[in-house]
């Protein structure tokens, strides 16, 4: 029974303005001119208070220098009542009047002194308040710029739910808001479908072939089928048992292309164990020796992708080996801040140009074609894409002598 899809949350408003418009955009309360009000009016408020600090101290030091005289008259003579005006005795009156002179001109000095010393204490203070608003009104006009982010940081783990949906006035950020949530719709819109579609794609593309192999095995088990038929339906089958690999393979691919979202503490050493465990049958068939130490190695995704990591090089470490004396080492270890998993093994001189080819689906060297019994071709496509969504990746070198080092690294 066909499900309704959820629907989608509704679009946050367009802009209303035009962009072909030639003369609206020039009264849009765009970033430029938000900014350009805003520190113009900060600087001329700043220059505002400076210009009245500096008057009233102006006026202050003009009140205390002529309120108190370095002189004063006293019985028709004049007398000194600083210790730095000096007057001499007896003075002729232009001596008393260059000595009066003398003395205004160094009080007039210090009251200069005193108002340049006030005069950058409040420049001071000022800049220190001019900063303080200024970074807080920064702060302010970038807010939807850290929005944004932060919902873009959400959606890159997988949470295409997530909208912006920005409020506030007309300018290019909410532009840009409104921009990067219809791109949103589209996306997961296209998230959507492929995950239907894989699903659907799963349930079609299984079932026929659960049947066929069904019906296949019915027909083997009858004693008294005739030799040839025996023998093709032992065709058909494995043909079918192919079949149905690729399908499983190009289903985990398409799944493991994305980010996982839940994650658990996982083992590295234990996943390396269970994928051993798979393999030691065919190992033991083919005369290749599995070996290497694993330590424990703790990282968080998910084990079931993991252990298809592990498993993937394993089989192809153990099918792509020598006829005779051939091993395949397995190690694991935690070191400089990463689990790492190590998988080597014997087998066939590989070029080193053609490693690049090897993680490409349905790519084998080149004495290897699609009709290989050996796999499909997507085992280390696989791998390097759940590699990718825990956050590591995959690196594959030639070994001395023949083989391959394959060495994966996943964040702890």
């Amino acid at each position: 029974m066909a499900t309704t899809p959820a629907p989608h949350p509704q679009a946050p408003p367009k802009p209303t303005w035009d962009p072909r418009d030639p003369v609206r955009p020039l009264l849009r309360p765009t970033i430029r001119i938000r900014l350009t009000l805003l520190y113009g009016g900060m600087f001329l408020i700043a220059g505002i208070l400076l210009l009245s600090i500096i008057y009233l101290f102006t006026a202050q030091a003009l009140s205390d220098s002529t309120s108190q005289l370095p002189f004063k008259v006293v019985n028709g003579t004049v007398q000194p009542t600083t210790s730095w005006c000096t007057l001499p005795e007896s003075p002729t009156g232009d001596q008393l009047n260059n000595a009066v002179t003398l003395c205004l001109r160094h009080q007039s000095d210090i009251a200069l002194e005193d108002l340049l010393r006030r005069s950058l204490f409040a420049l001071l203070g000022l800049s220190i308040i001019a900063f303080a608003f200024g970074y807080a009104m920064a702060g302010r006009v970038l807010s939807p710029l850290g929005r944004i982010t932060r919902t873009a940081r959400q959606v890159a783990s997988s949470d295409l739910s997530r909208r912006i949906e920005l409020d506030g006035p007309d300018d290019e950020l909410k532009e840009l808001a409104d921009t990067f949530d219809d791109m949103l719709d589209r996306l997961e819109r296209a998230f959507t479908a492929q995950q239907r579609f894989v699903a659907n794609a799963s349930h079609e593309l299984r079932t026929p072939l659960a049947i066929n192999r069904t019906l296949l095995e019915v027909h083997l088990s009858d004693p008294g089928a005739p030799v040839e038929l025996h023998q093709l339906g032992k065709t058909l089958l494995a043909t079918n048992e192919r079949s149905e690999q690729l399908v499983e393979g190009l289903l985990l691919l398409a799944r493991s292309d994305n980010e996982i979202i839940e994650r658990k503490p996982v083992d590295l050493a234990e996943v390396a164990e269970r994928g051993v465990d798979q393999v030691h049958a065919e190992a033991e068939a083919k005369g290749v020796e599995i070996r290497g130490e694993r330590e424990s190695a703790v990282v968080q995704g998910n084990g079931v992708l993991l252990e298809r990591i592990v498993l993937n090089l394993l089989q192809n470490a153990v099918r792509y080996n020598v006829p005779e004396g051939g091993w395949v080492e397995v190690t694991t270890e935690a070191k400089d801040g990463q689990a790492v998993l190590v998988v080597s093994n014997t087998g066939p001189v590989v070029p080193a140009y053609e490693i690049d080819n090897l993680f490409e689906p349905f790519r084998r060297l080149r004495q290897e074609r699609t009709g290989s019994d050996k796999g499909v071709g997507l085992g280390l496509s696989i791998a390097r894409s759940v590699a990718r969504a825990h956050g590591g990746r995959i690196i594959a070198e030639p070994r001395e002598g023949g083989g391959l080092v394959m060495r994966v690294t996943l964040p702890i």
